[in-house]
Formats: C-alpha cells, structure tokens, sequence
C-alpha cells in the first residue's frame, strides 16, 4: 500500500490531535488488528480501517458496515492511516482535513481470507461486527476509489430486516376509557409521518407510503443522531406558532413543498416543522410490533432523540380527565388514549387506541373500551 505520506500532506501537525508518528519505518504487527471509526465530518460516515503491514489500511463506509449479505454497500479507499489511529477519539478542528468529531464504533480482530489490489476477503472478530465481509474494487475508470462491502455470511439468526413503510396504526375516536391500563397522548394534529434511518440517512414518508424526504430537510439531522441505529420511527410533523401548534402553518408549508415554487430548505427556515415520534416499529433488526405499548413507549425514549426540529413527547399515565383538561387549556384538539399493553397494528384501528376530543370534558367515559 502507499505507506503513510498521503496521510502527512493532507494534515498539518500540531493543529490536530490526530497521531502523527515520526519515522517513515512502520511498526510490525499481527496484521489482525481492526477498527470502525464513527466520522462526523461533513457528512456523517463510518471508516473501516484493516491493520496491513504496518499501517491500517482505510475505507470510509457512508452508511457504515452492512449487517445482511443483501445490503452492499459504497466503501470509498482512503490514505494508509498510522496503526496509532486505532485508538484515536476527538474533535479534529475546523479548518483541518476530516473536521469533525470522531470516536471507536467498534474494534477487535480478523482473519485474512484473501488479499490482493482488487479484492480483500476478511472475517471480523468485533463487540458489534462479526462474520466474513469482502471488499471489492469496482474497476471504475473514473472513480478508482470506489470499492463496495459486502456482507458474505447470513444475518445475524433472527435478525428481520427493516421496513421501508408499514401503513400507520389509526385510532377511532371515542370517549376517554375508565380504568387503569391506559396511557395518554396528546393530539396534534399535525402530518402524520414515518421516519426510517438507516446507515444515519432518515426517508421520509407520508401515511399512504410516498416518499417526501425531499420536502423536510430539517430532518437530515435526525438521521445523523440515529447514526448505526436502524429504526422506523411513527409520528407525526408539525408547525408551531407561538409554542402552539399551528393548522395553518402546516397547511402553508405543505403548499410551498407541493408547487414546487420554492427551495425546500428555504421554505423550511421560513415555515419549520417539528417531528413528533410518539412510536417505535422496528429497532436494530427487530420487529417491535408484537410489545406493548409501554415497552416501545421506553425503547423510543430511550434512543434519547432530541434535536431543533425533533423531540419525544410526553404520555402520561393515571387521570385521563387532567391530561384531555390540560390538552383543552393548551389550544390542543385533544388527546389519544392507548392501551398499555397494546400492540402496534398496522392499519388497523381498534379500541386499542382511542382519539378524545378536547371538547368531551363532560365526565363520561367508555367502560373498559
């Protein structure tokens, strides 16, 4: 490989906190070191790097190591790094070659199947990646850099893959339920979306299905704070006025995005919506359908997502009456109770989740709905 002087030009010593070995001998090693760096450089990307004859051997991975054989992924060759740069975290400042943050998504050991300029063949020994994974050149004339991962054994057992789309669980309208075992919500009445990242790239979709992602750029940053994290997120998009949320300007950014008269990311600094995700479908390679209610409620709060154009809401627990009083007395249309052991139903309404109006503050209740 080129050895380590790429690696030195494109950086300037003391101004980063990269390692910068002096010497042009490189170290001998095992050859079986590995590491997956997690970059947060202009754009959001994983690098691959493979411990070869003294230095580690680099590929930038834009969304990351692919966990199932069907899934082949862009792995763009980079310079030769130091092996130091295996153990390298931190800021590299602005101004310097791969500004931004990075820190160890995963390390350990692998096995050389086969090696040559045009394809390596590896097995990876790792806390979060393991299995036989090949690198291939694509032979393009234009881009000689430009290699793919593959993943060659089968996923992980019982890994399921995740979903593009699945149709939105609805909720009939109805009066609030009586007695323990339900949750609320409030109503928002906003535009009801799905979220799928994967490899730190959100799609966003409306209820049919359709794609819109184009439409929310706010949104890019949802997709970087997932990171690795696969997930297909339900909620809804909403705009606010004055901490309220506002029908109409919700309607004016969906016309602005629909006549095709404006950049979206102009009209998203001039009318900006907030992504609401109230539930969780699927979660690194897991079906999350069959939980209960409560059990995603606590995995989608755990993913910790809070951004300018994102966040979590609330759901309460206990008197239903005080949560649809508050929703009234915050110029919210209501609240939607659900049942804390419910599981998500695609397209399906049930008593399981039940729309209450704001309005319906007269004491009467459903019975066990």
């Amino acid at each position: 490989m080129a050895g380590l002087s790429e690696y030195r030009r494109k950086r300037h010593a003391g101004r980063t906190p990269e390692p910068m070995p002096d010497g042009d001998d490189p170290p001998a090693g095992a050859d079986d070191l590995f590491v997956v760096q997690q970059h947060h450089a202009s754009s959001l990307h994983w690098d691959l790097r493979l411990e070869r004859d003294g230095v580690l051997v680099s590929w930038a991975v834009p969304k990351g190591v692919p966990p199932e054989p069907d899934q082949p992924r862009l792995a763009v060759h980079t310079e030769d790094h130091p092996l130091e740069y295996a153990g390298f975290e931190g800021e590299i400042p602005a101004g310097e070659y791969g500004a931004g943050r990075m820190w160890i998504w995963d390390r350990g050991r692998y096995e050389t199947l086969h090696w040559n300029p045009h394809k390596v063949e590896v097995v990876l020994h790792g806390e979060r990646v393991s299995g036989r994974y090949a690198l291939i050149n694509q032979h393009e004339p234009e881009r000689p850099q430009d290699w793919v991962l593959r993943r060659l054994d089968p996923a992980e057992p019982g890994r399921a893959g995740l979903p593009e789309f699945l149709p939105p669980m609805p909720a009939r309208a109805g009066r609030l339920p009586r007695g323990p075992g339900w949750a609320y919500e409030f109503r928002w009445d906003g535009m009801r979306a799905q979220v799928r990242s994967e490899g730190g790239r959100p799609t966003v979709r409306d209820r049919t299905g359709a794609e819109v992602t184009p439409w929310f750029p706010e949104l890019r940053g949802l997709g970087e704070q997932l990171g690795s994290t696969e997930a297909l997120l339900d909620g809804e998009l909403v705009a606010f006025h004055g901490g309220r949320p506002s029908a109409e300007g919700l309607r004016r950014r969906l016309a602005a995005n629909t006549s095709g008269g404006r950049r979206p990311d102009r009209t998203a600094r001039r009318i900006p919506v907030v992504y609401l995700p109230f539930d969780l479908l699927h979660l690194d390679g897991r079906s999350c359908l069959e939980l209960p209610y409560t059990e995603r409620r606590t995995l989608l709060t755990d993913l910790g997502l809070t951004g300018a154009h994102w966040r979590v809401p609330e759901h309460y627990t206990g008197d239903g009456e005080a949560v649809l009083a508050a929703s009234a007395g915050n110029g919210l249309p209501g609240v939607v109770a659900k049942r804390a052991g419910a599981r998500y139903r695609p397209g399906r309404a049930n008593r399981d989740w039940i729309a209450v109006d704001a309005g319906n503050l007269t004491g009467e209740v459903v019975a066990d709905a």
